[in-house]
């Protein structure tokens, strides 16, 4: 059985168009999650170790001014395009949209306002919450309108999340949640000893600005082949690697399936992550500084979160031979995608 249960969280400023802020509270007997109204942000995810002891593993804030100030995108759901798009520009039907570019020359999830920074409307499920919202015609720069539902459901040890959306005109679409997860707890200083493994036999190289250079690449025989488990630190090493901020493409199809796997040896916490989408963008954390003070007055260094964001490929819109990334009127985006946790 999952307990649902809502509370008060904070209030908007008025300059912010104010409104009260929820929290929602699903537990089961192995996980407890904690989600806002503001973003859909996952503020709290609680599994346990090996010897049944509970531990917070992802990033965020105690208060909803952490997320209402500048913050990477912790817990989030982006959109109305996750990850970048070049020069924030696309045509559609022979016209030009440009967006807003809130990352170098490039938009990255949904411009200067996306869905991470607005007040979503909640309704209650016997196991979760659903949340809706209108995105209007021109938002950020977007064609159409736009509804979108995003439903948290929680099953075991199993938290789902499905995305649905039907807009008035063509638009591209891709949703997808930015939680920085932590295995070891949050607060711990890095993921190094997490071992992870991704089911994806090609890449996505990118330019100096983390656009995709349209190169699918295979990642045999290179950093990128994390088809057997690899444990993060000594992996960055033998490779020279900064860290991952990579779409891994994935085996194309509509069924959920198996992408990816983590593994925490000391507490011996496993998530892996099943989705229905044709992109996984794995994300170590890399432009986190320590200078934000998350839960319980925790900084976050570099490399202390990794992020596995489902999602189409970054730049679709612009690449005819990614995987479509429009959705058109009459038509339903609908994607899912499963995090479940375990012990070993």
């Amino acid at each position: 059985m999952t307990a649902v249960r809502r509370e008060a969280f904070g209030r908007m400023a008025p300059e912010e168009g104010g409104g009260e802020v929820e929290k929602f509270v699903l537990q089961s007997d192995s996980v407890r999650v904690e989600i806002l109204s503001f973003g859909c942000i996952i503020t709290t995810l609680e599994t346990k170790d090996r010897d049944g002891q509970f531990s917070d593993v992802v990033l965020g804030f105690d208060t909803l001014e952490g997320y209402t100030r500048k913050h990477p995108f912790f817990g989030a759901v982006v959109g109305r395009v996750a990850n970048r798009i070049a020069n924030g520009r696309f045509s559609l039907d022979g016209k030009e949209y440009q967006l807003f570019l809130n990352n170098g020359p490039n938009s990255l999830h949904g411009g200067a306002k996306g869905f991470d920074k607005v007040l979503w409307s909640a309704q209650v499920l016997p196991n979760g919450v659903r949340f809706f919202r209108l995105s209007p015609d021109g938002e950020e720069g977007y064609p159409g309108d736009l509804k979108v539902w995003v439903t948290y459901t929680l099953s075991g040890r199993e938290l789902a999340i499905n995305y649905q959306a039907q807009s008035s005109k063509t638009t591209p679409i891709s949703l997808t949640n930015h939680t920085y997860f932590n295995l070891a707890g949050q607060g711990s200083r890095d993921v190094y000893d997490h071992e992870i493994s991704i089911e994806a036999d090609s890449y996505l190289p990118v330019d100096d600005t983390q656009i995709p250079t349209g190169e699918v690449a295979a990642v045999q025989g290179t950093g990128f082949d994390l088809r057997q488990p690899v444990e993060l630190g000594k992996h960055l090493q033998k490779f020279h690697l900064d860290g991952f901020d990579h779409n891994f493409c994935l085996h194309q199809g509509q069924d959920r399936r198996l992408v990816a796997r983590v593994f925490h040896p000391p507490s011996g916490r496993i998530m892996e992550v099943h989705t229905t989408q044709p992109g996984i963008q794995f994300y170590t954390g890399n432009n986190l500084d320590g200078s934000l003070k998350g839960k319980g007055a925790a900084t976050y260094p570099r490399h202390s979160a990794f992020c596995l964001e489902t999602q189409n490929w970054p730049d679709a819109v612009n690449k005819p031979h990614f995987p479509n990334v429009l959705l058109h009127p009459g038509e339903e985006y609908n994607h899912s995608t499963w995090l479940v946790f375990s012990t070993a």
